[in-house]
């Protein structure tokens, strides 16, 4: 038996299907991830969505996992009019300069290893904290690495999802 979709899913669950795909787009910029969560609909409950965001994340190709990435800002210069980013870079919203500095410099680093931005679920972190993981996850390798992408974009893309399940559909 299943449960009857909580309120918040009722848009994703009928709203047509191109409203939804440019909403899902805002959650995670990979289209083979976006077409996964359409094909699932509906939605009975949250955990059916994550369970479905999760499936849709191990299938991402590395080239699915770089079209993700490139949805995102680096740590520390969130989007200009993206509240998401700058919700969830909170944590080096009143870092000191010596500190956004580092970050700029770590970014950098990252970045020509890695070839893409430092992803990380930023959320509830502080830049001090985000700095250390950024030092630490340059000792990976590239395979490591995207395998801690992918982890930290199903963090990120279920923040973001929960916020999306709970909003009332007078908010859409």
């Amino acid at each position: 038996m299943t449960s009857s979709p909580k309120p918040g899913l009722t848009w994703l669950n009928t709203t047509e299907e191109g409203a939804v795909r440019t909403v899902l787009a805002e959650v995670c910029a990979s289209d083979a991830w976006v077409g996964g969560l359409l094909a699932g609909r509906p939605y009975a409950d949250s955990a059916a969505l994550f369970a479905a965001s999760d499936a849709a994340m191990a299938e991402l190709t590395a080239a699915d996992l770089a079209e993700a990435m490139a949805g995102h800002p680096p740590i520390g210069r969130p989007e200009p009019g993206d509240p998401a980013s700058a919700r969830e870079q909170r944590g080096m919203a009143g870092a000191p300069e010596e500190l956004r500095e580092q970050m700029l410099g770590l970014n950098l680093e990252y970045q020509e290893k890695y070839g893409h931005v430092f992803l990380i679920c930023a959320t509830g972190l502080t830049g001090e904290q985000m700095r250390d993981a950024v030092r630490e996850r340059l000792r990976n390798t590239p395979e490591r690495e995207r395998e801690n992408v992918r982890t930290e974009l199903v963090k990120i893309n279920r923040i973001r999802l929960t916020r999306l399940a709970h909003e009332g559909d007078d908010q859409r």
